[in-house]
């Protein structure tokens, strides 16, 4: 029990809100994120550095790197 190794907490990964997927603009609300084209609009994809992906089906869509 001596020999136990305090571990480090992880950083908090700051999430995102329902509220900040939309925005009001004029009166009516636009949806600020790409849907999902599987599983149809209100499933939004997750903005990743080299993709996006659905949460719910898996579906994956990579950016293209500029070289």
């Amino acid at each position: 029990m001596a020999d136990e190794k305090k571990k480090e907490p992880k950083a908090k990964v700051p999430r995102k809100a329902k509220k900040d997927v939309y925005k009001l603009e004029g009166g009516k609300l636009t949806r600020s994120r790409k849907h999902c084209p599987k599983c149809g609009p209100g499933v939004f994809m997750g903005e990743h550095v080299d993709r996006t992906s659905c949460g719910k089906c898996g579906y994956t869509e990579f950016k293209k790197s500029p070289k």
